[in-house]
């Protein structure tokens, strides 16, 4: 215990009040630099090897493929480091990555990445504001810790808040103009389109006030046109979207092309259903107003009805009270 006091004092001395925590992020910040440094320095795999140099040969690559191929493989370097090793955390991730609009085969290990890096970045900032910016003085040393680690922890969990909004945001868009959408796929059938057809005019004609349900329309399309099975492409789509409307128009399509009715009255039927649905959603939120404005409406009407009715009053009373007071 002397010993350490010992050293604790020679810190002070040398350091200041702030030596120990200023070593301390020292070696934080060393050691994370240590992990990436040997993550980059890990051995390539003999297969990926083996495969880069069977593709040398090939002919007709551009550079932005090039350049793709590189991006990559340095993120392969980390991909142990980077993703999760649990199969189901992973699909889960991937699924509301892709719910989010980040449909980029290494969407997951940026994810971790930019975690990672916020975090570091964050440690790093709140290290620097305590000890060299003067924001640690006066402070105890439970105050001196929060604020050295907290900006470490927002940076690690602001990936995870902005995937969330997006990912809300992007239903919502996707709810609002999924009728629209509807409506122009029945008007497309009926003028004698195939289904193929109609979903790439309906995301060509969405993109400019829809972009994320036109985004969903073009990959259906890019999927069926590389042959993918229609059934397996439509159950994608209500997934990736999740949105209960439109697992419950795929669900419409494919049991009218498993029972071979009519794509047309199906659509017929469930636009109209839409529509009514837009309308009840309408009116419910046109229905909420009047009780979220009645807080508001008490707080800014009444004090000044009071001041107006009372304030007279209290006025001529205490004007009484002063008349009649001892002479």
């Amino acid at each position: 215990m002397g010993l350490f006091n010992a050293i604790n004092d020679k810190i002070t001395e040398l350091l200041g009040p702030m030596g120990l925590i200023i070593i301390v992020g020292v070696l934080g910040v060393s050691l994370v630099l240590l992990t990436v440094l040997m993550m980059m320095r890990q051995p390539e795999d003999p297969l990926d090897k083996l495969k880069r140099s069977t593709k040398t040969g090939a002919k007709g690559q551009t550079k932005a493929q090039l350049r793709q191929a590189d991006e990559n493989k340095q993120l392969q370097k980390f991909a142990k480091f980077l993703e999760p090793e649990d199969v189901n955390e992973l699909s889960a991730k991937q699924l509301m990555l892709r719910q989010a609009g980040y449909q980029g085969r290494d969407a997951v290990r940026m994810y971790y990445f930019a975690q990672m890096a916020l975090g570091v970045l964050g440690l790093l900032g709140g290290v620097i504001y305590i000890n060299f910016l003067g924001g640690g003085e006066g402070l105890s040393t439970q105050k001196t810790m929060l604020y050295t680690v907290g900006p470490g922890g927002i940076g690690y969990y602001l990936p995870n808040y902005w995937i969330t909004r997006r990912v809300e945001a992007r239903k919502e868009e996707i709810t609002r103009g999924f009728p629209d959408a509807l409506d122009m796929m029945l008007v497309c059938v009926e003028a004698g389109q195939s289904l193929d057809q109609c979903i790439v005019r309906v995301a060509r004609e969405l993109r400019a006030s829809y972009q994320a349900l036109a985004e969903e329309f073009e990959v259906v399309a890019y999927e069926m046109k590389a042959g993918k099975d229609k059934t397996q492409v439509l159950n994608d789509m209500g997934e990736r979207c999740g949105v209960q409307d439109v697992s419950s128009f795929v669900t419409v399509l494919v049991q009218s092309a498993a029972f071979g009715t009519s794509i047309a009255d199906a659509l017929r039927v469930y636009a109209g259903e839409m529509r009514d649905k837009r309308v009840m959603r309408a009116e419910e939120a046109a229905n909420k107003l009047p009780t979220k404005m009645t807080l508001a409406t008490m707080m800014l009407t009444v004090p000044p009805l009071l001041i107006i009715l009372v304030g007279p009053s209290v006025h001529g009373i205490t004007q009484l009270g002063n008349m009649s007071g001892p002479q």
